[in-house]
């Protein structure tokens, strides 16, 4: 075992210390009925078939496969060492730190409620010895030492950070967030975790599996000729980069949320992967309090010049060839200036999604300028200048301090705009609308104008809205339905059932319920949903019945105490479009928010019939996006299975 790092302040990432501050009691309504056992023939899937849509699988999956619910006897956290940014940082850089994980039991892996640590190699089939988090000395000691030599260091570091970024999207969206694949295998016949291969097989690779239902993470040989603290030749591991592994399992919680964002139907809805998940790995840099006033002290409060900050998975970039960080938040010029990266419809997926992470940055920029404005003109006498040398250490804590909350809170925005992106085909300009209403909805003052600065980020950066005629704040808004569709009392918070607060339902009876008053409510107004008639038409195309993908109850809670309940609903059309060159699918349908008495807030659409999303696609599938689609026997085209693994061949995305 490695020589034990000094003690360290355990961290406690504010999603962490919000998610196991609460103990959970099953709660149900006043005079709700008690939920079903079990299915009967007059389930809500009969129900269902008989109004003419159906119920997807994805509905019930969360009741099969939910995080652990702390008991008012158990601890907050375990902490565990990992490294804060990767073996290459220096000790100075805050290299290693504890991180307190929100707390579970854990059989050896570890494995908890939704992730199991696999100690076989994916590629040799070799076994490594395995964790035992309940060892004595691993309890006293937070975990084995950080040590790329240490195979069990590796299987605690790839569990730590997929557990902190999973409580971040859980305190975000107000509920438990489930997995959107489907499988069993002999490393989990539940088939409720996600399994991570710290050993995915010897390649510079990493890469989400939704098929397998699992997160590879590849080691590799070092170039000889190398940058920073690295061997040339020497292995470099993707589990030991606290960037690498944050991406990936943000892809997986993706692919939970929005399912039909795995299709690669466009540009924009593959960037929107990529920038998404690097948004979250760069945000939770801010998490690391010595890594954050390191950065700051080195970059004298210039956050855009912050390499340990801005920078995503410099050791392999430093190993690989390049000598720099993979890839930046943000690009300057000589003087300092960031420079915008220009949004094209046509760009490569990478080149997209790091339109989206330079946006993004930009606004979080503009605000922490405004935060600490006076900060700066009060060590500086009120020029606002400051001096040649190091930074005072007082305004060094202020600026770390207030970099760190405030990228707790754009975190917890970027995550929670994903329930006000539309359910299929996102376009970058779509996430900016849902970015404005999901903070609007939560924090309707905004004396710091975060919305203005989204605004202008994302106009600097070319990236608009589809069909808006401004860029004012209540025109890019998402509004409530034009259509006036009465309130349904059967999926008022009155009516639910949970398990212990809205964020978790009473079980799978109660989701298929909920989801079968949504479906009853969409097969009555086919067009405000994005919808139209089953069947096939003339043109040769058809449309299946529709589906009810998922439907989750929310309890989020602002900067100020402020709580909102929603239920979040997504629900699609398939139209199989008939064409010379291969059939292939296109999908409609809509987001749905209701409110605590069933009333509909927004209906968020994408008409399944529009003629330029159409074209657009079959552009891309039978254009430049071949290579990520299959072609079966009878023509029909489908997205590759190993969709991930292609587009990750290079890089660690």
């Amino acid at each position: 075992m490695a020589e034990r790092p000094e003690p360290a302040t355990p961290t406690t990432p504010a999603a962490a210390a919000a998610v196991t501050q609460s103990r959970t009691e099953t709660y149900q309504a006043p005079g709700a009925p008690a939920p079903p056992a079990a299915a009967s023939p007059a389930s809500p899937q009969a129900r269902a078939t008989a109004l003419g849509f159906v119920i997807g699988r994805g509905v019930a999956r969360v009741a099969h496969a939910a995080a652990y619910e702390r008991g008012s006897g158990d601890p907050l956290y375990r902490p565990l060492w990992i490294y804060a940014v990767d073996p290459g940082a220096a000790r100075g850089e805050g290299a290693t730190a504890i991180i307190n994980v929100p707390y579970e039991p854990l059989r050896d892996g570890p494995e908890g409620a939704l992730f199991k640590v696999i100690s076989r190699d994916a590629g040799t089939g070799t076994r490594y010895k395995t964790l035992d988090p309940n060892a004595v000395d691993v309890l006293l000691q937070s975990g084995r030492a950080p040590s790329p030599a240490d195979a069990r260091f590796h299987q605690q570091m790839v569990y730590a950070v997929c557990s902190a970024v999973y409580a971040a999207f859980r305190r975000a969206l107000g509920r438990q967030v489930a997995w959107g694949f489907e499988r069993t295998s002999a490393d989990d016949p539940e088939g409720t975790h996600l399994l991570l291969f710290p050993h995915g097989g010897q390649r510079e690779n990493a890469w989400y599996d939704p098929v397998e239902g699992s997160l590879r993470f590849g080691y590799y040989r070092a170039k000889d000729d190398v940058a920073g603290r690295n061997v040339p030749t020497g292995y470099v591991f993707t589990a030991l980069s606290h960037d690498i592994v944050a991406h990936e399992v943000t892809h997986a919680l993706l692919d939970g949320l929005r399912s039909h964002f795995m299709l690669p139907t466009s540009p924009d809805v593959l960037g929107f992967h990529e920038g998404f998940a690097d948004v979250i790995a760069i945000l939770q840099h801010f998490s690391y309090p010595e890594v954050v006033h390191a950065a700051i002290r080195m970059a004298r409060g210039a956050l855009s010049q912050a390499e340990l900050l801005v920078g995503l998975a410099r050791q392999f970039g430093h190993t690989t060839g390049t000598k720099q960080a993979l890839r930046t938040a943000v690009e300057v010029n000589d003087r300092g200036e960031v420079l915008p990266r220009l949004y094209c419809a046509d760009a490569e997926q990478h080149e997209m999604g790091s339109v989206l992470v330079s946006a993004v940055f930009d606004a979080f920029l503009t605000v922490f300028k405004r935060k600490t404005a006076r900060y700066v003109r009060l060590a500086t006498d009120g020029t606002g200048v400051l001096p040649l040398g190091e930074l005072p250490a007082d305004l060094q804590t202020v600026l770390a301090e207030r970099a760190s909350k405030l990228a707790s809170q754009f975190l917890s925005i970027c995550i929670r705009a994903i329930d006000y992106c539309p359910p299929v085909d996102i376009e970058l300009g779509e996430y900016l609308r849902a970015l404005l209403t999901a903070d609007y909805d939560l924090v309707p003052d905004d004396p710091w104008g975060y919305r203005e600065a989204w605004i202008e980020a994302f106009s600097r950066h070319r990236i608009y809205p589809p069909q808006v005629r401004s860029l004012a704040e209540d025109e890019l808004r998402w509004q409530p339905p034009d259509q006036v569709i009465d309130p349904n009392e059967e999926l008022s918070f009155a009516k639910l059932q949970f398990r212990g607060d809205p964020g978790s339902a009473a079980g799978a009876a109660e989701l298929e319920r909920q989801a079968a008053a949504i479906g009853a409510i969409v097969v009555n107004h086919y067009p405000q949903f994005g919808m139209t008639q089953p069947g096939p038409r003339p043109e040769g195309d058809y449309l299946e019945l529709p589906c009810v993908q998922s439907v989750r109850s929310c309890r989020r809670v602002g900067p100020d105490g402020q709580i909102v309940f929603d239920l979040v609903a997504e629900v699609t059309q398939r139209r199989v479009v008939a064409h010379p060159e291969g059939d292939f699918d296109v999908y409609g349908g809509a987001t749905v928010l209701v409110g605590p008495t069933g009333e509909l807030r927004y209906v968020v659409a994408k008409n399944v019939l529009n003629a330029r999303r159409t074209e657009r696609q079959r552009r891309f599938v039978q254009g430049r996006g071949r290579v990520l689609w299959s072609v079966e026997k009878d023509d029909r085209w489908i997205p590759r299975r190993d969709l991930f693994e292609l587009l990750h061949q290079k890089t660690p995305r």
